[in-house]
């Protein structure tokens, strides 16, 4: 795998943090996280992942922590700014004593500014960089998608884009850095696109008026007879032309295809076409087409879809759930799940401890303390 032999530490999270030490996990990387003593809930997102229950409020903990940075080539932190220095583990202590470290900083707001130390959550950081005034139909409130855009497309990808950049440049300089990996700029930053074209109709205008936010009768999801949905992305004029034959309509039956005035006509007789047959006789008129015509799925039509399952965009788990794979795919040194398994809370603390170069007899001193728990055999990773 592309990460082999790369050592990561990752404190304890939620969503983008873990998300980010996930993906490096799945290449290879050797992921550590730090659970407090004590802990009972961690992230979903840990399998490949060692854990290790340690008591970072305790000044021996703090030095516990420290020797293990030593031997890492990469520390995700997902705090506000200022905790980890109070700790005494900020990245001018922790790069000073490995400066090949690459020290990951994933917060909300970011390491600068007047809203640097502020509580929010997904749809507090995409709304200020402007992401989810995007979102919504014409006349509607904004509708947050879910936890996507913030915690993961703005947060932990590019967190992990990072690191990587960052470990490539130190095969040339052989210095570690600090990632200010924040999901008010990382939203806006994937994004990108939207403020380019800002000004061109597709998404910039009022929301739920435009080309690609539901304004137009060619690119909107329309409910079948059966209850469930199609999706309709027929932008090109050719691909629009077979969209018209799949619904057994002409150019002369509506208006040309960008007339943005009688949008909202069209899109009433493609309302009242797709109300007419059932999701799988839509997709039996248009999967072997260029129409851009697909069925709406759910988590679960979409792990049996024929597409899905052929290229295996999702894998069925230890524990019988499906969950979806590794990407991209590599094509010599593709990800390889060692377990699928979540982590379970202090499952490898004295394996960890061990591997860092702690005996034994120190290991059981600081159980005894309550510096680190132990809840778990030794691990296999």
């Amino acid at each position: 795998m592309a990460l082999v032999g790369i050592r990561v530490l990752e404190l304890s999270g939620l969503a983008p943090a873990p998300f980010a030490g996930m993906i490096l996990a799945d290449f290879g990387a050797k992921v550590t996280r730090i659970d407090r003593v004590g802990q009972l809930i961690a992230d979903q997102l840990s399998r490949g992942k060692q854990s290790i229950s340690l008591n970072l409020k305790s000044a021996e903990g703090v030095k516990v922590f420290k020797k293990m940075s030593l031997a890492a080539d990469v520390l995700i932190e997902p705090y506000r700014p200022g905790v980890m220095e109070r700790m005494g583990l900020g990245p001018e202590i922790l790069l000073k004593d490995n400066p090949k470290l690459i020290y990951a900083r994933m917060s909300g707001f970011g390491q600068l500014g007047p809203l640097m130390k502020r509580a929010g959550h997904d749809i507090n950081y995409i709304s200020l960089s402007g992401v989810l005034s995007y979102f919504g139909r014409k006349g509607e409130n904004p509708v947050p998608p879910v936890n996507i855009v913030g915690d993961f497309a703005g947060g932990g990808m590019p967190c992990a884009m990072g690191i990587l950049i960052a470990l490539l440049e130190r095969t040339r300089s052989g210095k570690g850095q600090v990632i200010d990996a924040n999901m008010v700029q990382g939203s806006a930053y994937v994004s990108s696109f939207l403020w380019a074209t800002h000004n061109l109709g597709l998404a910039g205008n009022e929301r739920g008026t435009n080309l690609l936010d539901t304004g137009a009768h060619f690119y909107d999801t329309y409910k079948t007879s059966d209850g469930k949905y199609m999706a309709v992305g027929a932008l090109e004029p050719q691909f629009y032309q077979q969209l018209l034959e799949g619904l057994g309509l002409s150019d002369s039956d509506l208006p040309p295809q960008l007339d943005r005035e009688n949008w909202s006509s069209s899109k009433k007789i493609f309302t009242k076409i797709f109300a007419s047959k059932t999701q799988e006789e839509w997709c039996c008129v248009f999967d072997d087409t260029d129409a851009c015509v697909t069925p709406v799925l759910t988590p679960e039509g979409a792990a049996q879809h024929s597409h899905n399952k052929k290229v295996g965009t999702f894998f069925e788990a230890e524990d019988g759930s499906t969950q979806p794979s590794p990407a991209p795919v590599l094509s010599r040194t593709p990800a390889t799940l060692r377990t699928t398994k979540q982590t379970n809370i202090g499952n490898d603390t004295t394996a960890v401890l061990l591997e860092a170069g702690f005996s034994q007899k120190e290991i059981e001193v600081l159980k005894e303390k309550g510096v680190v728990e132990d809840k778990g055999q030794t691990s296999k990773l």
